[in-house]
């Protein structure tokens, strides 16, 4: 799909300048800090169940209410931050999904402890394969997603199913799914 600056995008970004920047700048980059990480893969699970652009629009307001979404501060939270987090019009307010992110947080203290959490999420990604030609080459899930998802899950993870999870592999580049006439590529 050709924008007004002439450029062919994958068609999901539409003409939305947040959605058209973040398609261009962030989606399908490797990213390997393990805070960003941590960051993509809560917005993910929050967007579990609606659009990404709801997510992106929030974006900002999860930074500000997950004060930067530092693991080590979030893993100390109990009921006072939950309800504030609750009142919190700037995020999706689902107790279920802020109560997974402070689990979250302390399931990474953990791994980073143990392994890295760079280096725990990235032992998933599949090796390097020809970019998908359209929409419907682009996998919902893979293999690889499901296995993420079963570890995150023992980890402590909540709302990281294999689709979400795939989405998360595609945000952070563990797999290149622009299309093969996207200039990005």
């Amino acid at each position: 799909m050709k924008n007004a600056d002439n450029l062919t995008r994958c068609p999901w970004c539409g003409t939305d300048p947040l959605y058209v920047a973040y398609h261009d700048h962030e989606w399908g980059r490797p990213e390997h800090d393990p805070r960003r990480l941590f960051e993509l893969l809560i917005l993910e699970s929050f967007q579990a169940g609606l659009s990404w652009i709801t997510i992106l629009r929030k974006r900002e307001g999860f930074r500000a209410a997950f004060r930067g979404f530092e693991p080590e501060l979030i893993a100390s939270w109990g009921e006072p931050e939950t309800a504030r987090l609750l009142g919190d019009p700037g995020i999706v307010r689902h107790r279920g999904k802020i109560e997974g992110t402070i689990r979250g947080a302390q399931a990474f203290l953990r791994i980073e402890a143990r392994e890295g959490f760079s280096a725990f999420l990235w032992a998933f990604a599949p090796p390097p394969s020809p970019r998908p030609r359209t929409h419907g080459d682009v996998p919902g899930q893979t293999a690889q997603s499901q296995a993420m998802s079963k570890a995150l899950k023992r980890e402590g993870f909540n709302f990281v199913g294999p689709t979400i999870t795939y989405a998360f592999m595609q945000a952070s580049g563990m797999v290149n799914d622009h299309l093969a006439d996207c200039h990005w590529g």
